[in-house]
């Protein structure tokens, strides 16, 4: 198992919590693992493109501290302050969840998310389940090998290909519970998968939990993929070289009754601004959020509760 055939997305958002912990002041979050888990090769690789893009002076006087070229690209990206604050936003929600008497986690899509390693005191009881790609998946079992980190029997990895499996059939095979109220996080997915791939996948989720679970989830507004800005043509043009296209979005308005066509309840829909005015802006090379950018929260209904039948 390489980093070349696992998300680069994955790895990049690794390293952004871990350069967000390092360097902004106060930050949101405290999660420095990408440092460690994330392959060296995948730093060098990131330090290349940065450097590629740069002109001849910038990139001579950008040499003379190497090691800072990564962070400075990844503080850089547009997507940095969402990546951090959706992170805060889902681990409140979950915090939330969990003083409610939730006990299951499931994370769809997981990556290299590190919730599993840095366990807080409120997580203790939890059986945190991740879902992700055989690749992603398996690279991150191999890194946490490498360090010798042994992790406890609450923790399960489910690899499962999403684009061919439903959630709920991924999570048959593994110890979850239906019978449990559960808390689902699915961040940094929805826009690189089909409407129909997020459908099925928003439809799955409320079939096989119990109602009243609740689900954390990103989306970007559609109307950004007709955008003509600059800032946004690059960014697709990086991801479609990794392999990795925008493919879909939601429309705001239309978003609540998208979510119960699905079996679900929305309860909070916040735009990149308005999670800044939450939490304050990231005070980084890059603190802007974008209005497309969406989290939003919702709840499994009562299947009689529903307007159609997943």
């Amino acid at each position: 198992m390489d980093e070349f055939t696992a998300s680069r997305t994955a790895l990049a958002t690794a390293l952004m919590r871990a350069v967000h912990t390092r360097l902004d002041p106060n930050p949101l979050i405290d999660d420095p693992w990408g440092d460690r888990l994330v392959p060296a090769s995948v730093r060098e690789m990131i330090r290349t493109a940065a450097l590629s893009r740069m002109d001849p002076a910038a990139r001579d006087k950008a040499m003379a501290a190497p090691d800072s070229i990564v962070d400075a690209s990844l503080r850089r990206s547009p997507a940095y302050a969402n990546v951090i604050t959706r992170t805060r936003y889902a681990e409140d929600a979950l915090q939330a969840a969990v003083g409610g008497g939730v006990r299951q986690y499931v994370l769809v899509g997981a990556g290299f998310d590190s919730f599993i390693l840095r366990r807080p005191a409120y997580a203790a009881d939890l059986e945190v389940f991740e879902i992700d790609h055989p690749a992603t998946q398996g690279l991150k079992i191999q890194r946490i090998r490498e360090l010798g980190i042994a992790l406890p029997e609450s923790v399960h990895f489910v690899a499962s290909d999403l684009s061919i499996e439903s959630v709920a059939a991924a999570l048959s095979r593994s110890s979850f519970r239906r019978d449990l109220g559960s808390f689902f996080s699915w961040l940094g997915v929805s826009m690189y998968l089909t409407r129909a791939a997020n459908m099925a996948t928003l439809r799955s989720i409320a079939r096989c939990a119990l109602p009243g679970s609740e689900l954390v989830l990103t989306y970007i507004d559609e109307r950004l993929l007709v955008s003509q800005s600059e800032n946004f043509t690059a960014l697709q043009e990086r991801l479609a070289s990794l392999g990795e296209p925008f493919l879909s979005g939601f429309d705001p308005k239309d978003f609540a009754a998208t979510l119960r066509e699905c079996g679900l309840n929305l309860s909070e829909d916040l735009s990149g601004e308005e999670i800044a005015r939450r939490y304050g802006r990231i005070d980084s090379m890059n603190s802007g959020h974008s209005s497309f950018s969406h989290i939003a929260r919702a709840q499994v209904l009562e299947r009689g509760d529903r307007d159609a039948e997943p």
